[in-house]
């Protein structure tokens, strides 16, 4: 049974994982802008490390995809395109990121995406226990089980830290 309480959104990634029937405990703090993972860890009272970042990228040809990353790593956007044999990758705009997900920026989860794309997560992410990513709203973390991103999402794991 997932843990939440009324006073936390019912988002489209809350649907999803509602949807999938998998285990979940929201977490709801103030946001700040620009306080990124770090002020999420230290919100919550948790290494950053667990804290999974959704960052929106895109192809040379202009297709978009997503890269779960550690809160406290840097995506290699030169090893994405090596995996996805393209040119280049580089990050999607704000308005491209909101446009494919539905989401604001700084609440950008990856679970009900409005426009299904790849999804692609640091490898190491599966050797942690459980993890805290975006639920869909800023300020709004759930805390789930890693194998989860790849039930749920399908998420591919590759080693893309910079």
């Amino acid at each position: 049974m997932s843990k939440e309480s009324k006073d936390f959104p019912v988002t489209p990634g809350i649907r999803v994982l509602r949807a999938a029937k998998v285990e979940y405990e929201a977490h709801k703090y103030t946001y700040e802008e620009h306080g990124g993972t770090g002020q999420c860890a230290e919100v919550l009272g948790i290494d950053e490390h667990r804290v999974i970042k959704t960052i929106v990228l895109k192809t040379d040809a202009g297709k978009p995809f997503i890269v779960l990353m550690h809160g406290d790593n840097e995506i290699s956007q030169k090893e994405m395109a090596r995996i996805l044999k393209v040119k280049q990758t580089e990050p999607c705009t704000i308005d491209e990121a909101q446009k494919y997900s539905g989401y604001f920026c700084g609440g950008i989860s990856p679970f009900g995406f409005r426009k299904q794309v790849p999804v692609y997560a640091q490898k190491t992410i599966f050797d942690l226990d459980w993890i805290v990513i975006n639920g869909g709203a800023r300020g709004f973390f759930v805390k789930i089980k890693p194998e989860i991103l790849k039930t749920v999402v399908n998420a591919m794991p590759v080693d893309a830290e910079q």
